[in-house]
């Protein structure tokens, strides 16, 4: 169907004109920066700038000046437009020029400066092609890399939980940001019956791809060993030698498995390393931390833990995280701290699971919000309520 007539008449006016042929000498990379004009009003000023000079000189050839205006149109203009303005420069200088020399010295001049002045372009546009092709490799390089983190978050986020499990009793929230797209932080729920759960939160040593892969191998082995046996000693044991086997020296993971059982309302855990979760105790208002007990993960042949107990009541809170929480930074390389933590933990035991996990965030990204998070982030809030009051 062929457009209205207003609108062919429209796109013929003079300033709804196609701009293709000023945009169709530069190069492209050129052409979308600033206006179109004015490489090209560069290049001929130098021309005619070199000529003029050319002209006032007689006691010798000013022809190689010419280098100059025709580097700058290598640089800024399209291949076949430079080497044109190649033969324009030699006719300026045999017109303009007042010297008086043989003919075949000027023929012999012109071939010298037609050879000349092509090399010149020949291998500035030669530098740019590769320069350009170079940049094209690193930018296709990067979007790969960008692609393959992009495919790596999705995988590690797998091994991460979908949602909360149903335990009557209990209220769970988690989450987890990683500080570079892929992270070393991993946490998962594992119900082992209709009132028990085991709660699982961990953080490999370093950042970025390769604590990720040592994350995804501790959450497949931790799975494993979940379903195998209820045993935490024994699991960490096993998880210890499964992990050192597929680790360097130089890599370890700090661990902290709970089994919350509400039915006897008491918390049963092994921390090996990992950060002092938090215990909110509702009828004192106090603060309990659930300290370490043995080595991290990976860091030496033999584990020898500690299983601990804590007991539990309706309105208590539990709150596992890792240190991306407390070593927060804000602009003074001061920590968010485990008293800014606990202090958000006492204000917020009130709110939902949910609500509390959003409320620890939020005050930690506001705290570091000039720098931003350095490490990887995980939060998990657990809220009791055996006597079937609301949490």
């Amino acid at each position: 169907m062929n457009p209205p007539l207003p609108e062919l008449i429209h796109a013929n006016l003079p300033g709804h004109r196609k701009r293709v042929p000023l945009l169709a000498p530069l190069r492209k990379d050129v052409a979308s920066i600033g206006p179109p004009w004015l490489p090209v009003a560069l290049v001929l000023g130098a021309i005619a700038a070199v000529a003029y000079v050319d002209h006032l000189v007689v006691s010798t050839s000013l022809v190689y000046l010419y280098i100059f205006p025709l580097g700058i149109s290598a640089i800024l203009l399209r291949k076949e437009v430079s080497y044109s303005l190649i033969p324009v420069c030699i006719l300026f200088h045999d017109y303009w020029s007042p010297r008086i020399i043989h003919p075949g010295i000027r023929i012999f001049d012109n071939v010298i400066a037609l050879l000349c002045f092509s090399f010149v372009v020949y291998v500035i546009q030669r530098y740019i092609e590769q320069r350009e092709l170079l940049a094209k490799t690193i930018q296709q390089q990067r979007d790969d890399l960008l692609q393959d983190l992009e495919l790596a978050a999705q995988v590690q986020r797998m091994f991460l939980p979908a949602g909360a499990p149903a335990i009557a009793g209990l209220e769970i929230a988690g989450m987890m940001q990683p500080s570079k797209g892929v992270g070393g932080d991993y946490y998962d729920y594992i119900p082992i019956n209709a009132n028990t759960i085991q709660i699982v939160i961990a953080d490999v040593s370093g950042k970025g791809v390769s604590a990720a892969l040592l994350m995804s191998a501790t959450a497949a082995a931790m799975r494993l060993e979940a379903n195998r046996d209820r045993n935490m000693l024994q699991q960490v044991e096993r998880l210890n030698t499964e992990i050192g086997s597929v680790s360097d020296p130089e890599r370890y993971v700090t661990l902290l498995v709970a089994e919350i059982d509400t039915d006897k309302r008491r918390i049963r855990y092994v921390n090996c390393g990992h950060n002092s979760a938090l215990l909110f105790q509702a009828k004192t208002r106090t603060l309990k931390r659930l300290e370490s007990s043995c080595p991290p993960i990976g860091l030496n042949s033999e584990e020898f833990c500690e299983l601990a107990l804590a007991d539990l009541s309706s309105g208590d809170v539990l709150v596992f995280y890792t240190d991306g929480v407390t070593e927060a930074e804000n602009l003074l390389a001061e920590e968010f701290g485990m008293e800014r933590l606990s202090a958000v933990v006492q204000r917020g035991s009130s709110l939902s699971a949910e609500g509390l996990m959003d409320d620890i965030f939020s005050s930690a990204a506001s705290f570091s919000e000039e720098v931003g998070f350095g490490d990887d982030v995980t939060i998990l809030v657990v809220k009791c309520a055996f006597d079937g009051s609301p949490v």
